[in-house]
């Protein structure tokens, strides 16, 4: 199971936010550029970014710090937040960018996701976040009447290839993540699940690995230094 530390963009600052609230942030670093040299000097492979402002504008805004990131690492990154039209997504992939993830327009804008998908396939992660069970959209400010499982069996069933899953109610809480969810959100897809909320120790990555799930997105437990990451893919990864 590959680990993916989170670095959420909010202000050109690496935050990160207590169950989606985004009037309750936390601020670790002023630069997530120098964030991203040190969870790659840690051994991480992948970089799992979010910009936070792009998510509830519609857009990406915080471009420079993302490419500035690029530049400064070797790691490969995957990238939500904003990606809602064609020209973002080619954007950010012109960027370097290794992976985006589509969430709001996968419920909203079904043309855009099919396009997206016959464009770059694989290269398109949908990301499923749920509150109690229902997809949760618009940088989590609203919460629709859609089943998350049955969202992610009809997704797959059109071309989806990865997804990411993340329970709100977890992130950023340190309770540790849903693995029920996470265990029938694996059952109902035959394809790479990303765990994301909720990690709060190397256990969680244990019973996480026996999941059989492709990867656990990592923040707060990071940042508070509940999980070191040297230490997690030493374990989990090797």
């Amino acid at each position: 199971m590959i680990i993916l530390p989170a670095i959420d963009i909010k202000s050109g600052q690496c935050v990160r936010l207590y169950q989606g609230d985004y009037n309750r942030v936390t601020s670790y670093d002023a630069d997530p550029v120098q964030v991203a040299r040190r969870w790659q000097s840690a051994g991480a492979s992948w970089l799992h970014v979010v910009d936070l402002d792009g998510a509830a504008a519609g857009q990406p805004v915080n471009v420079e710090v993302i490419r500035r990131m690029r530049e400064s690492t070797v790691l490969r990154i995957e990238l939500g937040g904003g990606m809602r039209s064609l020209v973002h997504i080619q954007h950010m992939f012109d960027l370097g960018i290794d992976r985006i993830i589509l969430g709001t327009v996968a419920l909203t804008d079904r043309a855009l996701l099919q396009e997206a998908l016959a464009r770059w396939g694989e290269r398109i992660a949908v990301g499923l976040d749920a509150r109690a069970g229902l997809v949760a959209i618009a940088g989590w400010r609203e919460t629709s009447q859609v089943q998350v499982t049955s969202l992610a069996v009809e997704l797959s069933k059109s071309g989806v290839q990865r997804f990411i899953y993340t329970d709100i109610a977890r992130d950023g809480a340190l309770k540790g993540p849903n693995l029920d969810a996470l265990r029938e959100m694996h059952q109902v897809i035959s394809y790479p699940l990303i765990a994301s909320g909720g990690v709060s120790s190397l256990e969680d990555l244990r019973s996480l690995a026996a999941l059989g799930i492709e990867g656990a997105i990592v923040g707060k437990a990071l940042y508070t230094g509940a999980v070191d990451l040297a230490t997690a893919i030493q374990e989990i990864e090797r």
